[in-house]
């Protein structure tokens, strides 16, 4: 025996035998299973607990979640919920392209020169827009010389001067650093005369023309005639077109109608090159789409998936070849979701779509400053938006792995129902005459402003938070100062942001010295009435609103709108507080619990899942203050 009580083989003893490895693995194999029908039995019971009688056949649905125009997430999902959707997906860079458009990714050489090939990742794409050419030199120089692979310039009034081109590129190696641009036809023609008779130019490039997101934008229809010419006189290995999904995202769309509309875009673009002369393949060529990614990341991953299905469903219907039918994608961080108030959270969205745009295997990637909604980013902001995608990739690892989502129950499922919904949604486009008459005429504002009225009822309600704007706001916040950017096209479809409903609020509340506020009358110690108070006073906070708190009545610190804040036992005095709150001047009484409780003499209620937009309007209205 060994000092420690452990018996020690003796010398020449055989090594004890290694317990022997199942054939099967069976995951918590010594628990009985359990079975949907069970999980079902007791969710029921759950909700039954929580007041609900009125339960749906199967259960579930009652927690199904809204992700997009007539798709929802369910709470669980099993084998027989994605059936044989994972083996329909195929291989990555095989059709449908559902798991990439590439079998793999060019790989570097792991330090120290070991065989081991390192994945490359996704081009790391920056945005430039300031017209400020000496700022916009340097920033650029910046970007490349620390992990941006490829650079997006946004060309024309507002922003980067269309003859200050060559300038602004004057120290940038195109045979190194690919090009994206922004800026319709004198862009392209400025840039295609700066690189005349060049044959080094780096591939991955695009310049960028979308008529058809011009005429959403703007109102204006646009003319398709000459894409073609310009398609002949695109450098080798670049595109001429860009399907900018992003626009109809920005005004409000779901993933269905952004994608949707991007393939009935690339439709029509397809029809103007082949009837221009151009064949299928080389049309297929030309063309190059760019999606939103929002923090909603298991949605943006599907969505990625789906739109390379349904190109190559429109690629095999229009005769293309298999390999011209690969979708070459562009995913940039969403703008809606993007805030002024606490625009540091910014950098947590941001992170989260990009993780989302990688995995569901865009191409390109572009991260928005952390500031863009407050104007032109600063180095610091540009620093942030390149970082994420650099940690992502070499520390996170995020592209050693094809699809990783793929084979998920829950991810294919999603993939299946935003591809047949946006399938229905482009055929609806189609038969109204196309993109451009269906933008003329009216059908896709009305579809777009249905799907964002969705969404702004789950924004006004708090169903879908926004961390420091509608959730935990910090009304004593000094944002940082940027200068301001050009004002997007206008004219055409609306641009919306998640936030801005609650932000206008704020912004007029902050305008008013001194500041409007909220009294809190609380009921009983602390311990009884702190979780309701602290509910009420996050509510009011993301109006911008102040929230003194004093026992009952008390001194209402000048404040004209009061909340009463207890429990449902201390509330059977209410009606009286409510009272004496009027008589110390309050013209507006409301009281923190569900609107079941009955309270006599209050006003309104506030309760988690109330219209909190609507409460804090009525309680401005109140305070005198012009929203």
């Amino acid at each position: 025996m060994s000092s420690t009580g452990h018996q020690t083989a003796a010398p020449g003893d055989a090594p004890p035998a290694e317990p022997a490895a199942p054939e099967v693995l069976e995951l918590a194999g010594e628990f009985p299973a359990a079975s949907r029908a069970q999980w079902r039995d007791l969710v029921a019971g759950v909700l039954r607990k929580a007041g609900r009688d009125d339960l749906p056949d199967p259960v579930e649905d009652a927690l199904r979640v809204p992700v997009a125009t007539g798709v929802s997430v369910a709470p669980l999902y099993t084998a027989e919920d994605a059936g044989d959707l994972a083996g329909l997906a195929g291989v990555p860079g095989l059709p449908p392209f559902t798991r990439g458009s590439r079998a793999g990714a060019a790989g570097v050489t792991a330090a120290g020169g070991a065989d081991e090939q390192v994945p490359g990742g996704w081009d790391v794409r920056q945005r430039h827009a300031d017209p400020d050419v000496a700022l916009t030199r340097e920033a650029i120089a910046a970007d490349l010389e620390n992990g941006v692979s490829s650079l997006w310039l946004a060309l024309g009034e507002g922003a980067v001067p269309v003859d200050s081109l060559g300038e602004v590129l004057a120290d940038v190696l195109l045979d190194l650093a690919p090009l994206t641009l922004s800026g319709g036809v004198p862009a392209a023609e400025a840039f295609l005369a700066l690189v005349e008779g060049r044959t080094d130019l780096a591939p991955g490039g695009c310049l960028g023309l979308d008529p058809l997101g011009v005429q959403a934008a703007t109102g204006q229809p646009q003319d398709l005639d000459g894409l073609a010419d310009l398609a002949r006189r695109t450098p080798a290995g670049w595109r001429t077109v860009v399907v900018d999904g992003t626009v109809f995202a920005d005004a409000g769309a779901s993933a269905v109608e952004e994608l949707g509309c991007a393939v009935a875009a690339g439709v029509a673009y397809l029809r103007a090159l082949t009837e221009q002369g151009l064949g299928v393949d080389e049309a297929f060529g030309r063309l190059e789409f760019r999606f939103s990614a929002s923090a909603d990341q298991f949605t943006t991953i599907a969505a990625l998936r789906a739109a390379r299905r349904l190109w190559d469903r429109v690629g095999e219907a229009s005769g293309a070849s298999p390999a011209a039918r690969a979708m070459r994608q562009h995913a940039v961080t969403s703008s809606v979701m993007t805030t002024r108030h606490d625009p540091w959270v910014n950098m947590l969205r941001t992170t989260v779509a990009c993780f989302a745009a990688g995995v569901g295997g865009a191409d390109v990637v572009t991260v928005q400053p952390f500031d863009a909604a407050l104007g032109l980013p600063d180095a610091f902001a540009r620093r942030i938006a390149r970082n994420t995608q650099s940690l992502l990739v070499e520390e996170g690892h995020l592209a050693r792995v094809l699809d990783p989502a793929g084979g998920s129950w829950y991810v294919e499922s999603l993939t299946e129902d935003l591809a047949r919904a946006a399938w229905d949604w482009f055929t609806e486009v189609e038969r109204a005459g196309g993109l451009a008459a269906a933008l003329s005429g009216g059908l896709v504002g009305e579809r777009i402003g249905a799907a964002w009225a969705d969404r702004g009822q789950r924004l006004a309600t708090r169903a879908d938070a926004l961390t420091g704007v509608s959730e935990f706001a910090n009304p004593a916040e000094v944002l940082p100062v940027r200068r301001p950017a050009a004002p997007p096209p206008s004219g055409g479809l609306p641009r919306v942001r998640a936030a801005e409903a609650f932000e206008d609020l704020r912004d007029a509340v902050e305008a008013v010295d001194p500041r409007p506020r909220v009294y809190l009358a609380t009921l009983g110690p602390v311990a009884r009435h702190t979780a309701r108070a602290a509910f009420a006073a996050n509510l009011f906070a993301a109006g911008g609103l102040g929230t003194p708190a004093g026992d009952g009545a008390g001194d209402l610190a000048g404040a004209t709108v009061a909340c009463i804040c207890g429990t449902d036992a201390d509330y059977a005095a209410a009606a009286d507080l409510a009272a004496e709150l009027r008589s110390a001047g309050a013209t507006q009484v409301w009281l923190a619990g569900p609107p079941s409780l009955g309270v006599d003499g209050v006003d309104g209620y506030v309760y988690a899942g109330c219209d909190a937009l609507a409460v804090l309007r009525s309680a401005l209205e109140q305070l005198g203050v012009q929203a």
